[in-house]
């Protein structure tokens, strides 16, 4: 059974920093781009940064680049966002997801 824990949400006021995480099981980690998808409140679900099997190729929404930086560690299973610079405008639920499979999903509230 594929599982993708994430962790690291929460409060932060603007200008602020997360790192958010997400460890997959039952899934080999290298073998499959992943990527962190968010959901503002009354929107659709948006990828906002995605990253290659191997970590060579990666991907960021204009809305984050520059701000967020995406990872992964093959040999820990677990793919990582780092997030700087937040903005209210960042506030959504985030998550992670690689293939058909995703993450709980985790609030980040970007509020002073």
């Amino acid at each position: 059974e594929v599982q993708l824990a994430e962790s690291g949400g929460g409060l932060v006021q603007p200008g602020g920093s997360l790192r958010r995480s997400c460890a997959a099981s039952g899934v080999t980690c290298g073998t499959d781009s992943m990527a962190w998808v968010h959901q503002a409140p009354g929107k659709g679900p948006e990828g906002i940064s995605s990253i290659s099997a191997s970590g060579e190729n990666i991907y960021y929404t204009d809305t984050v680049k520059g701000r967020f930086t995406i990872s992964r560690d093959n040999a820990k299973n677990t793919l990582y966002l780092q997030m700087n610079s937040l903005r209210p405008e960042d506030t959504a639920v985030y998550y992670c997801k690689t293939g058909s499979f995703r993450g709980q999903g985790t609030q980040v509230t970007v509020s002073s």
